[in-house]
C-alpha cells in the first residue's frame, strides 16, 4: 500500500482528543494538490475505512475528511460509517441547490458537517443551518476580522474550531473568545514560565529511565525493576495479552511475558509506561504522540539501508522528542538528567547529527509535508512504501499500549 494516511488531532477545551483530521498523498510521485480530488478521496476513503481500518486512525475518535464537491452531491458519506465521521467541506467548493440539498439530506441522516477554512458569504448561509462546526484558520485573519465572523455565526447552532494554534497562550487567547475545538500543536510545546525545575518526583522517574538506558542491563536486572513496581507490571501483562499480539494462551507472569518480547521490546515499554507517568499531568495526545514518534522512528531505521543497527537509539530519540513539553523546561535542561547518547541529545537539542534526520522526517510526515518526506526517505534510504506502512504499525502499537 502507498497510500500515505497522516493525522492531526483535534483537541476540545480540556486539551482531550476530540478527533483527529485525516491528511493524505498517493504516493510519494503523487502529490495531492497536482490529483483529482475525487480519486485522492476515494483512495483516501478505501485505505482508511477499508484497507487500514477507522479505529486505527482514529480510534475511538471521529476522523475529519475533506470531501469533493461530487462525492457530496452523490451522498457518499452515507455509505460509510458516518456515526463516527465529520465531513469537512472546505471553501472552494461551491455551494449550488443540487450540493446544498445533499447536505441537508445527509444532515437529517446523521452526518456531521465542518465548514473549513471559512470565510462567511451570503451563499453559504444554507450550509451554516446544518453545520456542526465551523473552522477558523486564527492565522489568516487579524483578531477584529476573526470576532466579526464569530459574532456573524453566532446566531447559527454550531461550535467553532480554530485552527492553526501553536502556543499556549494563543490556546488560552482563544478558548476565551469561545471556541471549543482546537487544531495545532499548541499542546506540544514547553508550558514555561519562571524556572521552577522538576520536581523530585519526576526525577525518579527520569533516574528509573536512566538505568533503563543501561546497554548493560540484564534482563534479570529488568525483570526485577519491573516486578517493584504494581503499575508497570499491570500494564505489561495487559499489553503482551492485548489482541496486538493475539496469544494463543494468558500470560500470567513477568518473567513469561519478558522472556517474550525480549529485553529490547521490554526496555522499551518500560519506558514508555514512565514517560506516560511524566506527563500525568499533560494532555493524553502528548504521551500517544511521544509513543507513535519511537516506534516510527525504530521502524524507520530497521528499513534504512546502513542504519537498521539503530533501533534502540532511535526510538529513544522519538520517545524523547516531546520532553520539553512533558516537563514544562527546556530540552537542554531535561536532557541533562539522562545519560543519552551524544547523538541523540544532539539531535534534540540542535537537530543536528545522522540521527535527526529521521527524526525530520517523522516530523515533516506527521504534519502532512509530503514533498519533504520524500526528500528525507530517499536521504535515509528507506523504500517508499515502507514509510506509510512504518506509520500506520506505530499508530496501532501506540492503541495497543492503551487497550483495555
Amino acid at each position: 500500500m502507498k497510500a500515505y494516511v497522516a493525522r492531526q488531532p483535534i483537541l476540545d477545551r480540556k486539551q482531550r482528543v476530540f478527533g483527529y483530521e485525516l491528511l493524505f498523498r498517493t504516493s510519494m510521485e503523487n502529490f495531492f494538490p497536482d490529483m483529482d480530488q475525487e480519486t485522492a478521496t476515494n483512495r483516501l476513503l478505501s485505505d482508511s475505512f477499508l484497507t487500514v481500518g477507522l479505529e486505527n486512525l482514529a480510534g475511538n475518535s471521529r476522523a475529519f475528511v475533506n470531501f469533493p464537491e461530487n462525492m457530496l452531491v452523490q451522498k457518499v458519506p452515507l455509505h460509510l460509517p458516518h456515526t463516527r465521521l465529520v465531513v469537512e467541506i472546505l471553501e472552494h467548493v461551491n455551494p449550488t441547490p443540487e450540493l446544498v440539498d445533499a447536505c441537508r439530506d445527509m444532515a437529517h441522516k446523521g452526518v456531521r458537517f465542518a465548514l473549513d477554512d471559512f470565510v462567511l458569504t451570503p451563499e453559504w448561509y444554507p450550509l451554516l443551518e446544518i453545520a456542526n462546526i465551523v473552522k477558523f484558520d486564527v492565522r489568516a485573519m487579524s483578531g477584529a476580522e476573526l470576532e466579526r465572523m464569530m459574532a456573524k455565526v453566532s446566531c447559527y447552532p454550531v461550535r467553532l474550531l480554530a485552527e492553526k494554534v501553536e502556543t499556549h497562550e494563543e490556546f488560552k487567547k482563544y478558548l476565551e473568545m469561545g471556541f471549543e475545538y482546537f487544531q495545532g500543536y499548541f499542546f506540544s510545546k514547553p508550558a514555561i514560565m519562571q524556572s521552577m525545575g522538576i520536581p523530585p518526583l519526576k526525577i525518579n522517574l527520569l533516574a528509573i529511565m536512566a538505568k533503563m538506558s543501561n546497554p548493560n542491563l540484564s534482563l534479570n536486572e529488568l525483570e526485577l525493576l519491573i516486578s517493584r513496581d504494581a503499575g508497570i507490571s499491570y500494564k505489561l501483562l495487559r499489553y503482551i495479552n492485548s489482541a496486538y499480539f493475539a496469544t494463543m494462551q494468558k500470560i500470567s507472569s513477568i518473567g513469561h511475558a519478558c522472556s517474550l518480547l525480549g529485553l529490547d521490546a521490554i526496555r522499551r515499554f518500560a519506558s514508555l509506561l514512565i514517560m506516560n507517568q511524566l506527563g500525568s499531568d499533560k494532555p493524553e495526545e502528548l504521551v500517544r504522540a511521544s509513543a507513535i514518534r519511537a516506534r516510527f522512528c525504530d521502524l524507520l531505521g530497521q528499513y534504512s539501508s546502513g542504519n537498521n543497527k539503530l533501533g534502540a537509539d532511535l526510538f529513544t530519540l522519538g520517545l524523547f522528542s516531546y520532553i520539553d513539553a512533558l516537563l514544562d523546561d527546556t530540552m537542554e535542561n531535561c536532557l541533562q538528567k539522562l545519560p543519552l547518547d551524544t547523538r541523540i541529545t544532539d539531535a534534540l537539542i540542535k537537530g543536528t547529527g545522522g540521527v535527526a534526520v529521521f527524526l525530520d522526517l517523522v516530523c515533516n510526515y506527521e504534519r502532512g509535508q509530503w514533498d519533504m518526506v520524500h526528500k528525507l526517505a530517499r536521504e535515509l534510504q528507506v523504500p517508499e512504501q515502507y514509510v506509510p506502512a512504518s506509520y500506520l504499525e506505530a499508530v496501532k502499537w501506540a492503541s495497543a499500549l492503551e487497550a483495555p
